[in-house]
């Protein structure tokens, strides 16, 4: 066994495959998304996931306002848009999306969507984590996810 550093501990942390999302919120009309792998099912009753948000996320307060929030459970044929919103402040132009209540913007094409209201954020370590409950979900059962482990994606 090793002493725990952050080396150390991120190394070991990367061997967890994980899915990945796209986290998607309206900001005023201003649509964003933000790619993140810090994501699980939390409860059944009543439904709620979590995932969290760097402290230092260039887009935190945006996400800590909105009360609505989009997940998007990517799928295989994603990585590009993985990619390309795991960037600072990215609008949604840039993706196909469509929208479900309170006009909150999802990913096309994603293995699962979900719609959700945030329920409650809880400050811990260096990220902020926000509980969230699922009001509505898509699933494309004809696609296969997107999983992301040893820092790389699995094709």
């Amino acid at each position: 066994m090793k002493k725990i550093n952050n080396k150390n501990f991120k190394k070991a942390l990367s061997k967890f495959s994980t899915g990945v999302t796209i986290i998607s919120i309206n900001y005023n009309n201003n649509f964003l998304g933000k790619t993140v792998n810090s994501f699980a099912s939390l409860s059944l009753k009543p439904p709620l996931v979590l995932f969290s948000l760097d402290k230092k996320s260039s887009s935190l307060k945006k996400y800590m306002k909105s009360n609505s929030i989009g997940i998007s459970i990517l799928a295989k044929n994603q990585k590009k848009l993985s990619k390309f919103f795991a960037n600072k402040n990215k609008n949604l132009k840039s993706a196909k999306y469509f929208f479900l209540k309170n006009n909150i913007p999802m990913i096309k094409n994603s293995l699962v969507n979900l719609l959700c209201k945030k329920n409650k954020t809880l400050i811990n370590g260096d990220h902020i984590i926000f509980i969230c409950e699922v009001k509505e979900v898509l699933i494309n059962e004809k696609l296969k996810p997107l999983i992301y482990v040893n820092n790389k994606y699995i094709e």
